[in-house]
């Protein structure tokens, strides 16, 4: 009983040290307030949505949007969460002031293990963050790089229609997401190891790689008060472990055979494609002037396949799965694909896709970005810390920015006789790929693989729903927004 005085002692006591250190010390976003925030028993009756599933969640969000306005609060961990749907004030923070919003809040536990301490996507926003940054962009993702993968995209094209014929071939409707997330991961290993692995290979890192995601849901309860949920949940934390130990038996051997491809090759002056595995051997990291040891090089892998492959995966089902709902899309596509064979500009192709990507984006949240020191957007204080969703679908669908913004309607790309900025640098309409200093480097990637492959498969099938029905587009949405119900359609070759 008198540890618990003393503790409430100490929290009082710092409590008014801290409000007499503001008061004497004011800084500039003192006299600012959070933005706004439900009542604490409207927070009490809905904190059940917040164990539930994203969409329930994100539907929760909405709700308050349209009460609180653009910008609210929510404030269920240790620091805030901010809530931003209008993409004006996006546009003011990620473009305006994206230096200051380049942040990333603190790693949970899991995440602190998963990414060996915060790199890439989830890393602190300085030299560290813009070595990697610049590796990447500079080397693998760079446009004279990404030519020299054009074999390993025939590659991919082959395998992905060889498994779609001898499915197509018995009548039978097909299934295709679990195809197309085989190919774009085959394709995504290449890349990163450089080398066409075998099939049971592939398999292992597959099947490590995918075990993870599914159960890291199951492993957010570490994030809360972690020291005793790992004594109550001791078992789950057990097997999360056990995880992520598969994961590094799978992928440690072809971190290790790389390095010792390229130390053979490079005595003898060897020409060879450049893995992205490869850049990673020779980085000196700027604060601690070490190189990246195994455990962090394998995260940048693991964290290098995962980026590309759920979302690849499932953009182009969405893709697909609109071209089977709306058949004269189909034709109107095929026709321009007929049309222009060996010529890359495919303008209705084009606008396919940014539509399929503005309707359905891979995530409706994006990944939090937080600040690098307090600051004052739309009248409202941002605190350091605070973890900040930007509602990437929200933007999308806004009906002041699109007209019938729920319908499927590639024309809208078309209309204004201009190249469509989706980096969001002059304003913001969609953002997909995020915008500003985090946006997603892989984007120019991602567009030239979805409309290679798409282009191939409207070229060879024609696409028809089973039965003629209508196909169900309802989401689910957990880590990328893909179909609740996957698509399933009859593909009739067009060339006997």
């Amino acid at each position: 009983m008198e540890n618990w005085f003393i503790i409430l002692i100490s929290l009082c006591v710092a409590a008014l040290i801290k409000a007499l250190f503001n008061l004497l010390y004011p800084t500039k976003t003192s006299n600012y307030k959070l933005p706004p925030s439900p009542s604490p028993f409207f927070m009490i009756t809905k904190f059940r949505y917040y164990r539930k599933s994203l969409l329930e969640f994100e539907s929760f969000v909405r709700s308050l949007h349209s009460k609180l306005g653009p910008i609210l609060t929510l404030q269920f961990d240790s620091y805030p969460l901010i809530f931003i749907t209008d993409r004006f004030l996006a546009h003011q923070a990620l473009i305006q002031n994206g230096a200051v919003f380049a942040d990333r809040p603190p790693p949970t536990p899991i995440s602190r293990i998963i990414s060996s301490n915060q790199h890439i996507s989830s890393a602190v926003y300085g030299p560290t963050w813009r070595l990697l940054r610049r590796n990447l962009t500079g080397k693998i993702l760079h446009p004279s790089s990404v030519k020299s993968y054009s074999h390993a995209c025939k590659w991919l094209l082959r395998t992905l229609l060889d498994c779609l014929s001898s499915q197509s071939k018995s009548g039978n409707s097909v299934q295709v997401v679990d195809h197309f997330q085989y190919a774009m991961f085959c394709l995504l290993v290449f890349m990163c190891f450089g080398d066409r692995l075998d099939q049971k290979k592939i398999k292992e890192v597959e099947d490590a790689h995918r075990q993870l995601v599914l159960n890291l849901n199951r492993f957010h309860i570490f994030s809360v008060l972690p020291r005793l949920t790992k004594i109550l949940f001791h078992k789950r934390w057990q097997q999360f472990l056990r995880i992520r130990q598969r994961q590094y038996d799978s992928l440690m051997p072809l971190i290790k055979k790389r390095r010792k491809v390229k130390e053979e090759r490079l005595k003898v002056n060897d020409d060879y494609v450049l893995a992205y595995v490869d850049t990673l051997f020779d980085l000196e990291l700027p604060e601690e002037k070490r190189k990246l040891d195994e455990k962090e090089i394998m995260s940048l892998c693991s964290e290098f396949i995962a980026a590309g492959t759920d979302t690849a995966a499932a953009a182009l089902q969405w893709v697909l799965a609109n071209l089977v709902k709306y058949p004269h899309i189909q034709e109107k596509l095929f026709t321009e694909i007929k049309g222009v064979i060996g010529d890359s500009k495919m303008p209705y192709m084009k606008a396919v896709i940014l539509e399929s990507l503005r309707r359905h984006p891979a995530s409706h949240l994006g990944v939090p970005h937080t600040v690098t020191e307090d600051v004052v957007l739309n009248g409202f204080l941002i605190p350091k810390k605070a973890s900040i969703y930007f509602m990437v679908a929200d933007m999308g669908w806004d009906t002041k920015a699109w007209d019938d913004p729920m319908e499927f309607k590639p024309e809208r790309f078309l209309n204004k006789g201009e190249v469509f900025d989706i980096t969001g640098s002059r304003e913001i309409k969609m953002m997909p790929f995020g915008v500003g200093r985090r946006i997603c480097p892989g984007l120019n990637l991602a567009r030239l693989h979805l409309e290679y492959v798409v282009a191939n498969l409207v070229w060879w099938y024609g696409w028809k729903s089973v039965d003629g029905s209508d196909l169900n587009m309802e989401e689910n949405h957990e880590f990328t927004g893909t179909m609740k119900y996957p698509l399933e359609a009859h593909l009739y070759p067009r060339f006997e």
